[in-house]
């Protein structure tokens, strides 16, 4: 081979790695930052397509949502995510545009709320999103009034004012979906009330147009404290809401309370409750004792079985409401008169 040829190979070799590192950097610079930019680009096109929503904080709080077909759920939890929330969380991520570039000190992060959520003072909540083509991963950071807030993109040192102000939290708790049964007071026939302490009692109406319930047995001497004492029991089961839930504990409480609700169409349900600190707990059994609501009882059974429900405590309060609340408060006793000074002895007579 000539030197003429060599030094032509060698010079193409060498402009073919120029162009090759050239390119290799270009895929590793920032992309220019333009007002009213998209921050995700690429997610209000791919919003469908997401299957994977996490959320993370620096104290170890975490949530993660999968999507299975057009359903939602709660991997923490098992239990089904509501659709309406998470939807709005990603079209709000997708609409996110750039207000105006912010800090790129990391030690000035804090301030905003966009230091990286691997420091357990972090404030701000990471967002990662994914569907099968890409992925993308957002911290969110504190409010700059209603309308916009600080964010930051996972990994890059600059931190932008974004709008619409985008606000979630990673709890799992929060991230539920919260409607549990809904047994509206009319169809309520019958509540048979066994609480943790107190004694049972019944309470009963013949006909769904009687307003108010007869309540036995009642102690001896003892009134209710009006025929529509009872009334407001029937109602506990109506939109009854679930706060947090978590698998049915392997061995039952000795203390619990227990409720059944007997309705005019043939359901009935079944409430085990129990405290553990500020925490008011039910399991839910449902069966159906009529055709009309065989297919209630289904969907009920299916959704309840083998879970515990955190409830709001009004209403487990009113689920298990006990006898001695309804009676009206017996006389306190009268209180003993005091016994009157003793005199003292007189003095003796000087003689």
């Amino acid at each position: 081979m000539s030197a003429r040829r060599f030094a032509w190979i060698l010079a193409a070799a060498l402009a073919v790695i120029a162009v090759a590192i050239w390119l290799s950097a270009q895929r590793h610079l920032e992309r220019d930052i333009v007002t009213g930019d998209l921050v995700l680009p690429g997610l209000q096109a791919g919003v469908n397509t997401v299957t994977t929503v996490t959320l993370a904080k620096g104290d170890g709080t975490h949530t993660t949502l999968r999507k299975d077909g057009s359903l939602w759920s709660v991997a923490e939890r098992g239990w089904p995510a509501d659709l309406g929330k998470v939807r709005k969380l990603l079209l709000e991520l997708a609409a996110l545009n750039i207000v105006e570039e912010k800090t790129r000190l990391p030690a000035n992060y804090p301030q905003l709320g966009v230091e990286d959520v691997s420091s357990p003072k972090a404030s701000g909540v990471q967002v990662s999103v994914a569907s099968p083509a890409r992925s993308w991963a957002l911290i969110l950071g504190k409010s700059s009034g209603g309308k916009s807030g600080y964010v930051r993109i996972a990994g890059a040192p600059q931190s932008l004012l974004a709008a619409p102000l985008v606000s979630t939290d990673a709890d799992p708790k929060s991230w539920l979906q919260h409607d549990l049964i809904d047994v509206s007071a009319a169809r309520v026939r019958e509540v048979q009330e066994k609480p943790a302490q107190g004694a049972a009692f019944s309470a009963v109406r013949e006909k769904p147009a009687d307003s108010n319930f007869s309540v036995s047995p009642l102690p001896k001497g003892r009134t209710l404290t009006g025929p529509e004492a009872a009334a407001p029991i029937a109602g506990a089961l109506s939109a009854l809401t679930l706060d947090d839930v978590h698998k049915t504990p392997g061995s039952p409480d000795a203390h619990s309370a227990h409720a059944v609700f007997l309705t005019f169409d043939g359901l009935q349900v079944d409430l085990t409750g129990r405290k553990d600190g500020t925490h008011a707990l039910v399991s839910i059994s449902v069966r159906s004792t009529a055709k009309e609501t065989a297919a209630e009882a289904q969907t009920l059974t299916a959704r309840c079985n083998g879970w515990e429900f955190e409830i709001a405590d009004y209403k487990y309060a009113a689920i298990f409401t006990p006898l001695e609340e309804l009676l009206v408060k017996p006389p306190e006793p009268a209180k003993k008169s005091a016994r009157p000074a003793t005199a003292a002895p007189a003095a003796p007579t000087a003689r």
